[in-house]
């Protein structure tokens, strides 16, 4: 049986290395902050006119990160992200969020309908941006019609699967599960 122990307890009792805890959400948004903040590597993403571009970054403590450039009008349509927790921020431009606000069921379902009042929305202007837990269920998008935006991603545990839904009215229909290998 073992019992937890400080960081500096362990550093005292042995010469291994004291592995790291997982990050939280706060500490996902923490560090898309901090990422945002460095304006050389956020004008250093290419931008493409017509569609999103990526580069993949080393987040904090085995964590997964994304620099993101979202052209005038593009957005990612409905989905979630499985059993992760994670934190976006916009560094340049502004995008907006539209969530659910409520806890739906992880598995055994194609169609759900949704109660009133469960929808919320919220735009993220330049170093502003927001943090969630598992089975967040939303959408990003640029409505811009002529400035791209950029924003910085984190999810813990990197990302196992991203489900995609579409939406008409209440209903949330389950189109599509994505795994690593179909975005990397």
């Amino acid at each position: 049986m073992s019992f937890p122990v400080s960081a500096s307890a362990a550093a005292r009792d042995t010469d291994e290395p004291v592995s790291a805890q997982a990050p939280t959400a706060a500490d996902l948004l923490d560090f898309v902050r901090r990422t945002a903040e460095d304006t050389e590597l956020v004008a250093s993403l290419p931008l493409d006119p017509e569609g999103r571009t990526w580069v993949r970054l080393e987040g904090p403590a085995g964590s997964e990160a994304w620099l993101i450039g979202w052209p005038p009008g593009t957005g990612t349509g409905w989905h979630d992200h499985a059993d992760s927790v994670g934190a976006f921020l916009t560094a340049d431009g502004e995008l907006i969020e539209n969530s659910l606000a409520a806890r739906l069921p992880t598995d055994g379902w194609k169609t759900l309908e949704l109660t009133e009042g469960v929808d919320r929305s919220r735009r993220l202007a330049s170093g502003q941006g927001r943090a969630f837990g598992r089975h967040h269920v939303h959408e990003v998008f640029n409505e811009s019609t002529t400035r791209h935006a950029v924003s910085v991603h984190a999810y813990y545990p990197p990302l196992p699967q991203i489900r995609r839904y579409s939406r008409t009215d209440q209903t949330l229909r389950l189109e599509q599960v994505e795994r690593p290998e179909d975005w990397q």
